[in-house]
């Protein structure tokens, strides 16, 4: 009868206002859950199938719990580096252990992006979630791909290593004094026959100078250079000059201090790299043309594509005018470009004293990692005290054609569903994806004055619906007094 279905649907409004309280209530217990969405219940009528002349039979009320999955929470800013929030679309990707994953182990996606360094190295946020991301290769590129998460990895920051860089350009910048006097040897260089004396980079060099012995030829001015391996170790290059009895040129050694750093070849000795002329021009100017003209005798035929080349320590053994580093050093071969006529000083000849202004090389010694960073496009870089910066992995984030539809668990992360629709990888700020901002976390999209307003008239209904059951109930009781 019509009273019987009153009373079951003033039950259906209990049931549904408790699972109304029940929402409100998982709201306000996290309102300061990072990255936490909001949900409700959302209350639909159920009508009951109706039979001609018995009456009404009301069906009631059924609660559907809705979630606010795409609606975006304030970014707040933290102390931690490793803390991260998304501006925009996207979630991370994360799993439940860090290593020897399968195709079968859940990927889960979440928001919470409060992730800290685990005892392996691991970023790992509050949940036990592990984040995700395209792992850099030994070349510095990424393989990403957009529908494949077995190419993610479990990022980590533990397992860098210190890390060093060889030198691969030198800038010099310095002036050889063109009133030099021109020392006997040059002088006697330029007799012919030589004389006794004569400077000759092959049997009296200024690589043999010996300050204690006298022998070899002292040069009119020197400077070294500082070089970085490849391993990180420290080498000195020494440039010596000597005034030569043609105006404006100078004969010129780079060698390896000490020599027995080098191994070289055929017309190379005492750790010579390389001998020749360097020309300038009469207003002081490197000369390029005239030391092109020069050919084999100037120390670079080609000033402005000046390169040393070193082979390997375990190359074969060099060959005329080549160089090897030494074999008890063990370290790898080398180019070293040299910027010897740059636009804003280089090499000169003005009549002043002969100095070095500066010397400009890249390379750096070896390094221990001091920080970690992490870019707005979610690239995770370590930092080292030696100034090195090197790119690690880049963090990934899936986007979904219906966030809402997303399948909540435990952890404050999502499954995929099938009203979901699949994931698509993307790299942070492109495709729709959200930028990654570090040092901030998504705050909970709770708003404690909606959720006490919620309370108040969830409870109101649920009052109500009670109303419903006690007044059928009086109504029964009266039906069943006619009998008596």
């Amino acid at each position: 009868m019509s009273i019987n279905s009153a009373m079951l649907a003033g039950v259906s409004g209990l049931t549904a206002n408790s699972a109304s309280l029940a929402a409100i209530s998982q709201n306000i217990a996290n309102v300061n859950t990072v990255g936490y969405k909001r949900s409700q219940a959302d209350f639909q009528t159920v009508i009951n199938s109706q039979s001609q002349g018995t009456g009404y039979s009301a069906g009631g009320v059924l609660a559907t719990n809705r979630h606010f999955i795409s609606q975006e929470g304030q970014l707040q800013r933290t102390n931690n580096a490793t803390d991260l929030g998304i501006a925009g679309q996207g979630f991370f990707v994360v799993t439940e252990r860090p290593e020897n994953l399968q195709v079968t182990d859940a990927r889960l996606f979440t928001r919470a992006g409060s992730f800290r360094v685990d005892n392996l190295g691991y970023l790992q946020n509050t949940a036990g979630l592990y984040l995700q991301g395209w792992l850099v290769d030994a070349e510095g590129n990424i393989n990403a791909d957009p529908s494949d998460l077995t190419r993610l990895r479990s990022i980590n920051v533990g397992s860098v290593g210190g890390t060093a860089e060889p030198t691969t350009r030198a800038q010099l910048n310095a002036n050889l004094r063109s009133s030099q006097p021109v020392s006997p040897e040059a002088a006697d260089a330029a007799l012919i026959p030589p004389g006794p004396n004569a400077y000759d980079p092959a049997t009296n060099s200024m690589a043999m100078w010996n300050p204690e012995t006298g022998d070899g030829v002292k040069p009119d001015f020197e400077m070294t250079i500082p070089v970085s391996d490849s391993k990180g170790g420290q080498r000195t290059i020494a440039i010596a000059f000597l005034k030569s009895d043609v105006p404006n040129q100078w004969y010129a050694e780079i060698r390896a201090i000490p020599a027995s750093d080098v191994v070289t070849g055929a017309g190379l000795t005492n750790g010579q790299i390389r001998t020749g002329l360097v020309a300038f021009t009469q207003d002081g100017r490197l000369d390029v043309n005239a030391m092109q003209a020069l050919g084999a005798q100037a120390l670079f035929d080609d000033p402005e594509t000046a390169t040393l080349t070193f082979g390997a320590s375990n190359a074969a053994a060099p060959g005329a005018g080549q160089i090897n580093w030494a074999p008890g050093l063990g370290i790898d071969d080398q180019s070293i470009s040299l910027n010897l006529n740059a636009s804003a000083g280089g090499l000169t000849q003005y009549d002043s004293q002969s100095v070095v202004q500066a010397v400009l090389t890249n390379g750096t010694p070896f390094g221990n990692l001091t920080n970690i960073e992490i870019d707005e496009s979610g690239f995770v870089t370590a930092i080292f005290d030696n100034g090195v910066t090197r790119r690690i992995a880049q963090v990934a984030l899936a986007t979904f054609p219906s966030t809402d539809n997303l399948r909540p668990t435990s952890g404050n992360a999502y499954r995929v569903s099938q009203a979901s629709g699949t994931y698509n990888l993307k790299a942070p700020g492109t495709g729709g994806a959200g930028y990654i901002g570090a040092s901030q976390l998504e705050a909970s999209t709770v708003d404690l004055s909606t959720e006490f307003t919620g309370l108040i008239t969830t409870q109101r209904a649920y009052s109500a619906s009670s109303k419903i059951i006690t007044t059928a109930d009086e109504m029964l009781e009266e039906l069943i007094r006619i009998k008596r």
